[in-house]
């Protein structure tokens, strides 16, 4: 579906690409921008123009990766901006990960978020103010002096791709001896899961 609210006067935001996969949400933005902006709604850019910004919705990490690349395979002269449904950080890497511009959620204003998209289109990084916060506090050096020997060990073998089962017989513990060890570790490093602890060490091996 392809929606175009136009108006002769020229607005504040210029020509907006609004990708997103979803009716009622994608209903709401439409409306949103129309008084701020030329809004072109479809999952193709603009057969005229080249949009001031692009809006992609988007609610996981793989999916935020996939949608931001293409967006900017189909308008490279156009900045990224990735709408969330909610303040999350995982998100919020994925999209810069893939070369978005920013990320805004639907937990903001609408004031705010045109204000974050018209900064956008000037060339600009945008962040709610709370999640830069964690963002910068996220990427700092992980202090590995933090975990016990055992821990560091048991996590190294993580990063290897060692299971479990595998670990405990390397290191002759049992299994969930391994488990224990493991979500006392993943406490310390605030990562969810082994995943998460595996992509933090990887970059710090890289640092």
């Amino acid at each position: 579906m392809v929606r175009r609210v136009v108006n002769d006067e020229a607005k504040r935001l210029g020509l907006l690409w609004i990708h997103c996969p979803y009716p009622v949400l994608a209903r709401g933005l439409v409306g949103t921008f129309a008084a701020e902006a030329d809004v072109h709604h479809s999952e193709k850019p603009p057969e005229e123009g080249i949009p001031a910004c692009v809006l992609v919705c988007s609610e996981n990490e793989d999916e935020t990766e996939r949608m931001v690349r293409e967006a900017w395979s189909l308008a490279p002269d156009s900045p990224v901006v990735v709408f969330g449904l909610g303040s999350d950080l995982p998100l919020v890497r994925a999209a810069l990960r893939a070369g978005a511009r920013g990320f805004v959620h639907a937990g903001m204003e609408s004031s705010q978020v045109v204000r974050a998209l018209s900064v956008a289109a000037q060339g600009e990084v945008v962040i709610p103010r709370d999640l830069l916060k964690d963002l910068v506090a996220d990427e700092a050096p992980v202090d590995l002096s933090r975990l016990t020997p055992r821990q560091q060990e048991i996590l190294f073998h993580v990063v290897e791709g060692m299971t479990n089962a595998q670990i405990g017989q390397k290191l002759y513990l049992s299994e969930s001896t391994i488990k224990q060890h493991l979500s006392a570790a993943f406490k310390t490093l605030k990562v969810k899961n082994r995943t998460g602890a595996a992509r933090l060490l990887r970059g710090q091996s890289h640092s």
